[in-house]
């Protein structure tokens, strides 16, 4: 059976949240949705909650759960999804977060009103924890792009969504390109390593204002991590090996938006050597200073960042640090912690 919408949810260990998630996913107004769930083989028996669906809820014939044969982290379940796809759309919902009743109808009908490729919505980040429940709203401006680099010149520039979740795309344009999420196991970074690339295979794109997804945040978390959990060099290096392949993509130095596009990148570069360097303990083993200075290699040469107009400080900033001695750029970019 073919839908017109899949919501693609990665599965591993939610027991106390996936009622929840799972229900706002199965009380949208929208009708012809596939509820596509990756069992990522964890223990608790989240996957038993949502066979419980499958034979209780009127819409449990549009619940499927694909089996992962052994526990392969976030990125390679996106990536499952991606494959198994029935739907025309995909949209990422991740197990312990939740979306409006309205979602998918708004963001598809924004969909078909302008022929776009991808359509955002807005979102919310609660914090929960003992204390009290913080929140921040993350709203989007109402814009349609419809040509081509439009919308990757707005993105590159402005602050894009690098989380990978709160929007619906045509799968056929993450099958036909071969888009995929970089599988770093547990570790961090594949949300960010694979939307970065996205503004640059759609034309078609529509920003909504409208508050879509609840992004539930617990305390004490370390990119996706809990603090007093370890994460290994070969998780950390993945993620840092994904944006150097980005990096290194070809045929882009022509486009409008490459000096954009090399900046960003290379703040992601950046604030992970700070990330690193705000928890010496995290990485086992820890980097060295010329590993880190190592991370800021630019993909652009000097002659280009000081003939673009746009990026060019940012850039030139990014460059020089990879060009000093590695002690001195690890003591600027510590002095430039304590400044902030």
């Amino acid at each position: 059976m073919n839908y017109e919408v899949t919501i693609g949810i990665p599965v591993y260990n939610v027991k106390d949240r996936i009622r929840v998630t799972l229900e706002s996913a199965l009380n949208q107004t929208f009708e012809s949705i596939e509820f596509l769930l990756c069992d990522d083989c964890g223990t608790d028996g989240s996957i038993d909650i949502i066979k419980e669906y499958q034979q209780s809820h009127p819409r449990g014939k549009d619940i499927r759960i694909v089996h992962q044969p052994h526990n392969m982290g976030i990125g390679a379940a996106r990536n499952r999804l991606i494959d198994e796809a029935r739907g025309r759309f995909l949209f990422f919902l991740d197990a312990d977060d939740t979306i409006h009743a309205e979602t998918i109808e708004l963001l598809h009908g924004a969909a078909e009103q302008h022929k776009a490729e991808l359509v955002y919505g807005s979102r919310r980040h609660s914090i929960l924890g003992d204390g009290e429940t913080g929140a921040a709203i993350y709203m989007n401006p109402y814009k349609v792009f419809t040509t081509c680099d439009e919308y990757a010149w707005y993105a590159y520039h402005e602050r894009m969504q690098v989380q990978n979740w709160n929007y619906l795309i045509l799968v056929d344009i993450l099958r036909r390109n071969h888009l995929r999420v970089t599988e770093v196991g547990h570790g961090y970074g594949e949300d960010y390593t694979f939307t970065v690339d996205l503004p640059t295979y759609v034309s078609r794109v529509v920003l909504l204002p409208d508050i879509t997804y609840e992004y539930y945040i617990e305390e004490n978390v370390f990119h996706g991590k809990r603090k007093d959990k370890k994460l290994s060099r070969q998780q950390m290096d993945l993620a840092l090996k994904a944006i150097d392949d980005k990096k290194r993509r070809q045929g882009m130095r022509r486009r409008p938006w490459f000096a954009r596009r090399c900046a960003m990148l290379m703040m992601y570069d950046y604030n992970f050597a700070r990330t690193i360097l705000s928890h010496p303990n995290q990485a086992e083993p820890p980097y060295t200073d010329r590993e880190i200075r190592d991370m800021m290699w630019h993909p652009m040469k000097l002659l280009q960042i000081l003939g673009d107009s746009d990026s060019r400080g940012k850039n030139l900033f990014y460059w020089l640090l990879g060009k000093l001695p590695p002690s001195l750029c690890v003591m600027l970019m510590r002095m430039a912690m304590r400044l902030k």
